[in-house]
């Protein structure tokens, strides 16, 4: 009896601590903005993932760099799916950033690797399956929030009737109401003229990285500390969201053209 006891405080611990990550855009985000992406690369591009991946695709792979972090090897990574600004910087500075890594530095990995000519295709995979997740969490604002309240975290707010905070509203709460599949989200997107995706497409990683903070510190404004949302919250923020999960997968097919052409 004592051992089953045991047993079932351990399976009620690794329950909560699955509870208690970050979902980032939660998964449905992400596999949409991987979706989207599939739509806007271009034939080299779609034939070197497609080998990198073996027929998987951007969407299927796009949760990867959270399911591993319940395993410790991979614990390391932890700090790649967000990054902060120091305080009173207005520009990332490479001498002040966090020195295990952020989601700037982790981007530009992805990259690096995947356009080496030594590395092997299992290291390829794995900078492939990061960089679709990468991507994603810098389109959610709050992986580019403030450091000092963890990117929204500690900003407790109630989504409907229930207890959540600014982040999670932002992750997944909005994405979970609207209940669309990530299919329904991708091909639903809106259409965009030419100039508008060359729009979205202009500028480096940096540039992208200081629109997310931007974008997070106007919506530091959008609620107080205890403030019920609902109803006009979604009405207000989610063609945000619908925008940035767009944005995000028409970047990381950029990116990938630009490896492969």
């Amino acid at each position: 009896m004592k051992k089953i006891l045991i047993l079932s405080l351990m399976l009620l611990s690794i329950n909560i601590s699955f509870a208690n990550l970050d979902n980032d855009w939660g998964k449905t985000g992400h596999r949409a903005t991987g979706e989207i992406a599939e739509n806007y690369l271009s034939k080299k591009a779609k034939k070197a993932v497609n080998k990198i991946l073996n027929g998987q695709g951007l969407a299927f792979v796009a949760n990867y760099a959270d399911d591993i972090k319940s395993d410790p090897e991979f614990r390391k990574y932890s700090p790649w799916h967000y990054v902060n600004l120091a305080e009173g910087e207005t520009e990332y500075n490479p001498e002040t950033a966090n020195p295990k890594g952020d989601l700037y530095q982790a981007i530009m990995k992805c990259k690096e690797v995947l356009k080496s000519k030594s590395a092997t295709k299992k290291e390829k995979q794995f900078y492939l399956k990061m960089l679709v997740h990468f991507v994603g969490d810098l389109h959610q604002p709050f992986h580019v929030g403030r450091g000092a309240d963890k990117g929204g975290n500690d900003i407790q707010v109630r989504w409907y009737k229930k207890g959540s905070n600014l982040h999670r509203v932002w992750d997944s709460e909005m994405l979970n109401s609207y209940q669309m599949s990530y299919t329904e989200l991708a091909a639903n997107s809106p259409d965009l003229s030419r100039k508008e995706i060359k729009a979205i497409e202009e500028g480096e990683l940096i540039d992208w990285v200081y629109e997310s903070k931007d974008l997070a510190t106007k919506l530091y404004d959008s609620v107080e500390i205890g403030e019920k949302l609902g109803y006009k919250y979604m009405y207000n923020y989610l063609p945000t969201v619908l925008e940035q999960l767009q944005k995000g997968g028409i970047r990381l097919a950029k990116i990938l053209n630009e490896i492969y052409g």
